[in-house]
C-alpha cells in the first residue's frame, strides 16, 4: 500500500519535528460554534480524496467498449491530468505522451460494482469486523455505512485486481431503514475519506421482503410479516414528512421562535424527501417491488433502484416506466423463498424491455469477476433470443452502475472528460479466459497485472512465518 507508507512515514518525520520544538505552540483557534441545522453543512465527512499522479497517456490499437453501447476498433484513447481526453479509431499518438501499446486488446471503463459491502464485512472475516448492520431497530436511518468502512479490507485490493475502480458501499439488510450508503474510489487509503467518491450523492437503503420480518419476527416485535414492513415504512415516511416541513417553515420565517429539534435518523429521510438522498432498496418479488413503487409514490419521492431483483423480468415494463434501475445477478437464485424465481437472463429480459440493468456482486468473491457475471447473463439472454450486442453488456457494469449511483456525469464511460477510469483486457472482457491486464483510476495505473510492484496488498496477505518483506 505505497500510498499509505507514504503517509506513515510523513507523520513519523512530523512527530520528530514536534520533539524537537522549543517554542511554545500558539494557542489554537476556538473552534466554531456548532449549527444544528442538517441543510447548513449536509456532509460533515468530506471526501479528502486525491488522484493518485499519472502522466499523458496514449491506449493505440485496442477494441473499445465505451460503456455508452459503442465499440470502437483500432482504437486510440487519450488520458491527460486525471481525464479523458479523446477516443477515436485510428488517431495517432501525439508528441509527449507516454504510449501504451494495446492491440489484440481491448478496453473499457472502470467497472463499478453497484452493491459491495467491502469494508463493513471485511477480511479477516471475524466477529470484531462485521460492522454492516445495525440490527437493534427496524429503522437505522440515521447510521452511515461510511463510519464503519475499514479501507485496509483487503478486498479492496481484490477486486481491483478485476477491473473495479468505484463501488457502492451499503449497510446489509436487516432492517426497513437500514442507513446510508457511499460510493468510493477503488483506491489504496488509510482512510475512509481518502477514498470517498468526490460529489456522489448519500444512498438509503432500504430492505423490503424476508430479512426484516424474519429479524424482527424473531426477536418478538414489529414488524414479523410483509403487511408488517410496509406499515413500518409509511409511519416512517409520515414522521419524516413532518420533520421536513418544521425545519421548513422554520427557515421560512428567517429563524424567527425555536429552532426544530434535530434528528439524524429523520435528517437522512427527509434527505430522500427533497430528492438528495437516493433510494438503494432490497427487494426480490414482483409484487413487493410493485408495493415499495407505490409507497414512493405516495410520499413523493424516487426509487433509484431495487437490488437483487430476482423477479424484475416479470415487471420490467414497470420498471422501465418508472425509470427505476434494477442491481441483479446471473447465477444466484433459490437461495431463499423470494429468490426463488430468479432466472439467468433477468438482466437480459430487462434490457430488452428498454429498461436500466446492472449486474452487482453483494459478494467479495464475485465481485471480482463482475464481467463473467455480466456475460453469463447475456448469454441467457441470447439463448432466448433477445439480440443484445457486446457493447451493449459492458453497460450493465460500467455506464448504468453509474447512472444508479448519480456519478454518470463523472465516470462510467469513456467519454472525454470524465475520469479516466480505464481497464485494458487481455481478451474480449466477456470471455472466461479474460483478464484485467492493467487498471488506472483517474488516469494513474494502480494495478498491472505484469508488475508484481503495482499489486498492492494488506498486511494481512503477507507470509510473516515466512518472513515477508513488504
Amino acid at each position: 500500500m505505497y500510498r499509505a507508507k507514504f503517509c506513515v512515514a510523513l507523520a513519523v518525520a512530523a512527530m520528530v519535528l514536534a520533539g524537537c520544538a522549543t517554542a511554545e505552540a500558539p494557542e489554537a483557534a476556538k473552534p466554531a460554534a456548532p449549527s444544528l441545522d442538517p441543510q447548513v453543512d449536509s456532509n460533515p465527512f468530506p471526501s479528502t480524496y486525491k488522484p493518485f499522479a499519472g502522466e499523458p497517456t496514449a491506449f493505440v490499437g485496442a477494441t473499445a467498449f465505451t460503456g455508452n453501447g459503442k465499440r470502437i476498433d483500432n482504437a486510440t484513447l487519450l488520458v491527460k491530468d486525471g481525464k479523458i481526453e479523446s477516443i477515436a479509431a485510428g488517431v495517432a499518438a501525439p508528441a509527449g505522451y507516454k504510449v501504451v501499446d494495446v492491440r489484440g486488446r481491448f478496453i473499457t471503463p472502470g467497472i463499478i460494482d453497484a452493491h459491495s459491502h467491502l469494508g463493513v464485512y471485511p477480511q479477516p472475516g471475524v466477529r470484531a469486523h462485521s460492522d454492516g448492520n445495525e440490527s437493534v431497530s427496524p429503522n437505522t436511518a440515521q447510521v452511515w455505512a461510511e463510519h464503519s468502512v475499514w479501507p485496509q479490507d483487503e478486498g479492496f485490493n481484490a477486486v481491483r485486481r478485476g477491473g473495479v475502480t468505484a463501488m457502492l458501499v451499503l449497510p446489509g439488510s436487516a432492517n426497513l431503514f437500514g442507513g446510508r450508503s457511499v460510493t468510493l474510489k477503488n483506491v489504496p487509503s488509510i482512510t475512509m475519506q481518502g477514498m470517498k467518491f468526490p460529489g456522489a450523492p448519500y444512498g438509503l437503503k432500504m430492505a423490503c421482503g424476508e430479512n426484516p420480518k424474519r429479524v424482527y419476527g424473531t426477536k418478538g416485535s414489529p414488524p414479523s410479516t410483509r403487511m408488517g414492513n410496509v406499515a413500518g415504512y409509511r409511519a416512517a415516511w409520515i414522521e419524516a414528512a413532518q420533520y421536513a416541513r418544521k425545519w421548513d417553515g422554520w427557515r421560512a420565517s428567517g429563524g424567527k421562535g425555536e429552532m426544530p429539534g434535530r434528528d439524524l435518523k429523520l435528517d437522512t429521510l427527509a434527505g430522500v424527501l427533497k430528492g438528495e438522498i437516493l433510494v438503494q432498496n432490497h427487494c426480490y418479488r414482483a409484487d413487493e417491488m410493485a408495493v415499495m413503487i407505490d409507497i414512493a409514490k405516495e410520499f413523493g419521492y424516487k426509487i433509484r433502484a431495487f437490488h437483487h431483483a430476482s423477479e424484475a423480468y416479470k415487471i420490467a415494463d414497470l420498471l422501465a416506466k418508472n425509470d427505476i434501475c434494477a442491481a441483479t445477478w446471473a447465477g444466484w437464485w433459490g437461495f431463499k423463498m423470494e429468490s426463488l424465481d430468479g432466472i439467468p437472463a433477468n438482466a437480459a429480459l430487462l434490457h430488452a424491455a428498454g429498461g436500466c440493468a446492472v449486474i452487482h456482486s453483494d459478494d467479495p468473491i464475485l465481485a471480482q469477476r463482475l464481467n463473467q457475471e455480466a456475460a453469463a447473463a447475456l448469454a441467457a439472454g441470447r439463448k432466448l433470443g433477445l439480440r443484445i450486442s457486446d457493447e451493449d453488456a459492458i453497460g450493465w457494469i460500467t455506464s448504468n452502475p453509474a447512472k444508479m449511483l448519480g456519478i454518470l456525469d463523472k465516470t462510467g464511460t469513456l467519454e472525454p472528460g470524465k475520469m479516466a477510469d480505464v481497464v485494458v483486457w487481455s481478451a474480449n472482457p466477456l470471455s472466461v479466459y479474460a483478464k484485467a491486464d492493467s487498471v488506472y483510476v483517474d488516469g494513474a495505473l494502480l494495478y498491472d497485472r505484469a508488475n508484481p510492484g503495482l499489486q498492492p496488498r494488506s498486511d494481512f496477505m503477507i507470509d510473516r512465518k515466512a518472513g515477508g518483506t513488504e
